[in-house]
């Protein structure tokens, strides 16, 4: 019945548009592609997790590999035109680790992309975590691309990809509020082969903080730029009227008519138009013609330069360059899509520190297998490790893990692919050390060393300094019932907003605790404080500016409760009650289940 109701309204459309004058509208249903298409500008990659981007696709959007046996799952729609079928994925991955090995090419000409093999600027790449980064759109749960670093996309010379000087378009869905200042977060054309052959051949759009060729810049970005290689461009020349796009879900646009001209355009992909950062042009230097190759990429640059992180939920290439007006529609069909929630990862990647203030590294690792150990920290992404909800710890695509899945003191511990199990969960203690339950063990620095290259190993948990290591990155504060500390709002983050029980939702800015050095929590850029500073039984707990006061301090006891010292009092869920918008409390410490809240 749905499709013979779609003829007729097709039908009825098109009987209307011969009674009337053309008109450069698209109708309701038409997405990304549709639109360009109708425009002259067909499309010749179309690549999401996310949703269709043709209004009559129904086929794949993604792969998965599961690491516990290694079996395979393609993940499609819930209808044609719709969004992901996410929870084929999560029934699928429960209890281990999926990675996404294939993005499918929505397109007619089938430029799926794969895992990147090495380049000259980077070992072999992983797939990204399936499950990192759950987010909305339209309404429906679906998981977007995390790049964490070494994670990286390729198709070599793609089907109708622009060549030589040809011209072409393309857009992606990122996050403006995950991204760094290393190469390079990319998607566009690139090289036939995972190297750089010089100026002019690559042109991708690319995310990131870095400003390098054109300065100065507006502010801290992020800026939507274009990768000409050897060159991100934010102009021809210093442009500081590009003022940047740090929204959570950012719409970053390139066009390049492959002679002398490229625009450069960024907007917010929840409300609002495009920004034009830059319509003029090329660079000077063997950018005028461009000399592309036709291969696309995603996630790194073109010789697999792979040190940048990003988010990634939906993208198109075009053959030829677009309209300003077919622009303008793609991207009210992308607001119009509906995008929501915790865009920058719900568990966004942090050093984890250690002893002497070293960080623990991954040397760089291109598999697994690889022992972690202390360095100086450097912020690059073999030390930037995610405290996942199962209570992993991941870096480079990979989690720390014991090896050979010993128990004994000694252990050395590496990075090994991430499967779920239990040789592969770190468990924050009160006193600053990471415990692992299956061996009842910390991880720990033998002998206190602190010099680079110490491999670390588990020990007897016993609180000295050589088990100290924090980890940054948070995660979800889970009370009675279940349920997570929430703040009432929905990721507002207003000052004074209720802090309460709530269903636990995975990718959810306001359930994502950080613990501060002050013992304090916080999350959206505030911290979990008594209102008014009050010390009583029943005194509300709410979100507030932190200020290091007694009313912001949590230190977490030995019987899973939350213990404000200022009060002396823990924290409550008033008569045991687990309905969501129970609003929290403190209230004598008594160890029952009311007051069991474990910092993740």
């Amino acid at each position: 019945m749905r499709s013979r109701l779609r003829a007729v309204v097709v039908l009825l459309l098109g009987l209307g548009c011969l009674a009337a004058a053309p008109q450069p509208a698209q109708a309701a249903t038409s997405q990304p592609c549709d639109i360009y298409g109708a425009a002259g500008t067909p499309c010749v990659g179309a690549h999401s997790t996310t949703r269709a981007l043709y209004s009559g696709y129904g086929g794949r959007l993604y792969q998965v590999r599961r690491a516990s046996d290694g079996a395979l799952l393609d993940i499609g729609l819930l209808a044609a035109g719709g969004y992901a079928d996410a929870d084929a994925q999560d029934a699928f991955c429960t209890g281990t680790a999926c990675v996404v090995t294939v993005v499918y090419d929505q397109s007619p000409r089938h430029n799926d992309l794969t895992i990147e093999g090495p380049g000259t600027a980077g070992g072999q790449d992983v797939g990204a975590n399936a499950a990192a980064l759950p987010v909305t759109a339209g309404g429906h749960h679906v998981y977007g691309l995390y790049f964490n670093g070494r994670t990286g996309y390729r198709h070599r010379v793609g089907a109708g990809v622009a060549t030589g000087g040809q011209p072409e378009g393309m857009y992606m869905v990122a996050a403006g509020g995950h991204v760094n200042d290393q190469c390079c977060f990319d998607y566009g054309n690139a090289e036939a082969e995972i190297a750089d052959t010089g100026n002019g051949h690559m042109d991708a759009v690319s995310l990131t903080t870095r400003c390098v060729k054109t300065p100065p810049c507006t502010g801290a970005g992020p800026w939507v730029v274009a990768d000409l290689e050897n060159g991100l461009y934010l102009g021809s020349g210093p442009n500081p009227a590009n003022l940047g796009n740090a929204t959570p879900f950012v719409t970053a646009l390139l066009k390049n008519d492959g002679q002398h001209t490229f625009a450069l355009k960024g907007g917010d992909s929840r409300t609002g138009g495009l920004s034009t950062w830059w319509n003029g042009a090329l660079p000077p230097g063997g950018y005028q013609p461009m000399h592309l190759e036709g291969s696309i990429v995603l996630g790194t640059g073109g010789d697999n330069s792979n040190r940048a992180i990003g988010s990634f939920f939906e993208g198109v290439m075009t053959a030829g360059y677009p309209t300003d007006a077919a622009d303008d529609a793609v991207q009210a069909n992308i607001v119009a899509a509906g995008y929501g929630g915790g865009a920058n990862s719900p568990a966004p990647a942090a050093p984890l520190t250690g002893p002497g203030g070293k960080c623990a590294d991954g040397q760089d690792a291109n598999g697994p297998g690889v022992a972690v150990q202390l360095w100086d920290c450097q912020g690059s992404a073999d030390q930037r490790w995610i405290h996942g909800s199962d209570q992993s710890v991941s870096a480079l695509g990979r989690c720390l893990h014991l090896v050979g899945n010993a128990t004994g003191n000694g252990t050395k511990v590496e990075l090994a692919d991430c499967a779920g199990g239990a040789y592969q969960r770190w468990v924050q203690q009160a006193d600053g050390s990471l415990r692992n339950p299956v061996s009842g063990r910390c991880l720990d620095s033998p002998s206190g060393a602190t010099a680079n290259g110490t491999k670390l190993q588990i020990w007897d948990c016993n609180g000295l300094a050589p088990q100290k290591f924090a980890v940054t990155g948070g995660g979800p504060v889970t009370g009675p019932g279940s349920k997570c500390a929430d703040v009432a709002g929905d990721d507002t983050g207003a000052g004074n907003a209720a802090v309460q029980l709530w269903d636990c939702q995975p990718g959810a800015l306001d359930q994502h605790w950080l613990r501060g050095a002050n013992s304090s929590l916080r999350t959206l850029g505030r911290c979990l404080d008594v209102v008014g500073g009050a010390t009583a039984n029943g005194a509300k707990v709410q979100l507030f500016d932190c200020n290091g006061a007694g009313a912001q301090n949590w230190v977490q006891q030995a019987d899973g409760t939350l213990r404000n010292p200022a009060s002396g009092r823990c924290l409550d869920s008033p008569n045991g009650a687990t309905a969501n918008g129970t609003r929290l409390q403190l209230y004598d410490c008594n160890g029952s289940a009311a007051q069991r809240f474990t910092v993740n």
